[in-house]
């Protein structure tokens, strides 16, 4: 078998319809603004309106890449009560041209930071080749000191599993959903030039479980959305049994609205395309942690979510697999936001 290509390819397509337009979400849409480049240490941008002091970022780094910016900024978040760090790659377009461009959020798995995704994937020359703003948050609240916060890789820093903790101590920080379909949404649009509406997400691992959920909630905040080797159905996996219990407590029925299995399960609005790639040499795979075959059976049986199931033969969990097929998906989710009316 050619290098690169897939053992099988799994499409599932509902019959044709009528067009439908996803719904704007009160509160989240986006506006493109015309765009000036930060000062090194001040993210304080003029778009005729007045930026509250939470929707400020400062510029820590930028490196010139494929004739963008790779850059790295930091804000107070309001909503993790602590200082956060995010990644953003700026095309050429939206530096030189101040073009609105489609923006893409990338989330990362455990133990990683923001840093991982921008320096391993080379994702860059394809987001230049396309067009694409790319943002990637951190994985975790940072320098928080909660008791047990760095006891285990799987929970608490590095590991914030894209949930709104409920249980103390971690509920005072520990809102990774909010963070990245609320907080990081406004800075994104605030400070960025981005076009309004053509917002995607995808994510690797927890971040794909963070990616499927988010999209999922939110019918019509994202246009487009991919996983590599999500964690599917955390309910049933260790991982995810874990971080359930420990950030939203004992009672299993709460966990369903933080499993996509379970909301593919229950999804009735617009209908939803989900492209799930897996690497079949994942040893996470077969230890069950991820379990993307019990995601691909409920979408069976919901008229409303389509899949693309990609399984790559040879390719395990780490970033080898991810450079791999990183183009593919940018590609993909161009084509979407590029075609997708707002």
């Amino acid at each position: 078998m050619p290098p690169g290509k897939s053992k099988k390819t799994r499409l599932k397509r509902h019959a044709a319809g009528p067009a439908f337009k996803l719904p704007s979400i009160s509160g989240r849409s986006s506006f493109a603004y015309t765009y000036h480049p930060p000062k090194k240490t001040l993210g304080v941008l003029s778009f005729g309106h007045i930026l509250t002091a939470n929707m400020v970022i400062e510029l820590i780094s930028s490196a010139k890449c494929f004739e963008g910016e790779q850059r790295v900024y930091q804000h107070s978040s309001r909503t993790l009560n602590c200082d956060m760090t995010f990644g953003v790659f700026l095309p050429a377009a939206a530096l030189e041209d101040k073009t609105p461009c489609p923006v893409l959020f990338f989330l990362s798995g455990l133990t990683c930071t923001h840093e991982n995704f921008i320096q391993k994937s080379g994702f860059q020359q394809y987001a230049a080749k396309h067009g694409l703003i790319v943002v990637n948050p951190d994985t975790s609240p940072r320098g928080v000191d909660l008791p047990g916060q760095d006891a285990a890789y799987d929970f608490g820093s590095g590991a914030g599993f894209y949930v709104d903790a409920k249980q103390e101590p971690w509920s005072k920080h520990y809102k990774m959903y909010s963070y990245v379909t609320e907080e990081l949404v406004e800075l994104v649009n605030a400070n960025l030039p981005v076009a309004a509406g053509r917002r995607g997400i995808f994510g690797h691992s927890m971040g794909g479980h963070g990616a499927l959920i988010c999209a999922l909630k939110n019918p019509g905040l994202y246009k487009s959305v991919s996983a590599f080797a999500p964690i599917a159905n955390p309910s049933e996996g260790a991982w995810g049994k874990k971080a359930l219990t420990g950030y939203i407590g004992d009672n299993t029925a709460d966990w369903d609205q933080w499993d996509a299995t379970r909301l593919v399960s229950q999804y009735e609005s617009t209908p939803q395309e989900l492209f799930i790639d897996q690497g079949l040499a994942d040893n996470f795979l077969t230890a069950k942690q991820l379990l993307p075959e019990n995601l691909l059976a409920a979408a069976d049986t919901n008229e409303h979510i389509q899949t693309i199931y990609k399984q790559r033969e040879g390719y395990d969990h780490g970033y080898f697999y991810i450079s791999t097929f990183v183009g593919e998906h940018i590609a993909y989710h161009a084509n979407l936001l590029k075609a997708s009316k707002v």
